[in-house]
């Protein structure tokens, strides 16, 4: 199973094919959800932001059929919200890292659960962290969030690896 590697966001697409990657995630298996992330870039325009923004409820149903991704309509309706979010926060503050440098990063955490859709405290960690950005230190972070999630561990721990 490949764990997820941080990445250098260049475009609104990176911000959001990582953001897309988490909600899709939760609940499933991270391999599964590797195995068909060629079909998710085919089915959201590689993450073109302007393109999926522009998705309507046709293409939304159309996305909820295709049995190369993941099937829920819910969580694809998610990923078009969110890239609009992402243009509007983009055009607000002058640029995405402009937004995510904007505020601590507990503020910044309950703002992307309130701002995104399908952004719980899991995701909103997974997706700052896997783009470089600021993060608790996870030992200390992971023990206020209930249950066990070695995949999230493990992702880390190869980072630090990494980087050390």
């Amino acid at each position: 199973m490949a764990i997820p590697e941080q990445i250098d966001a260049e475009s609104l697409g990176d911000y959001l094919e990582v953001m897309t990657k988490a909600i899709f995630q939760a609940g499933v298996s991270w391999a599964m959800v590797d195995k068909k992330w060629p079909a998710f870039r085919k089915a959201f325009c590689n993450f073109d932001v302007h393109k999926v923004a522009d998705f309507s409820g046709a293409d939304i149903e159309r996305l909820s059929q295709d049995a190369s991704i993941l099937r829920s309509p819910k969580k694809i309706a998610a990923t078009v919200e969110n890239a609009r979010t992402l243009i509007a926060l983009d055009k607000e503050y002058g640029g995405i890292k402009e937004y995510l440098h904007s505020r601590s990063y507990e503020d910044l955490n309950k703002d992307i659960q309130k701002r995104f859709k399908y952004m719980g405290e899991l995701n909103v960690y997974y997706f700052l962290f896997r783009v470089k950005e600021s993060v608790p230190n996870f030992d200390e972070w992971i023990v206020t969030i209930k249950g066990e999630h070695p995949r999230m561990r493990e992702m880390v721990e190869l980072a630090n690896k990494k980087s050390g």
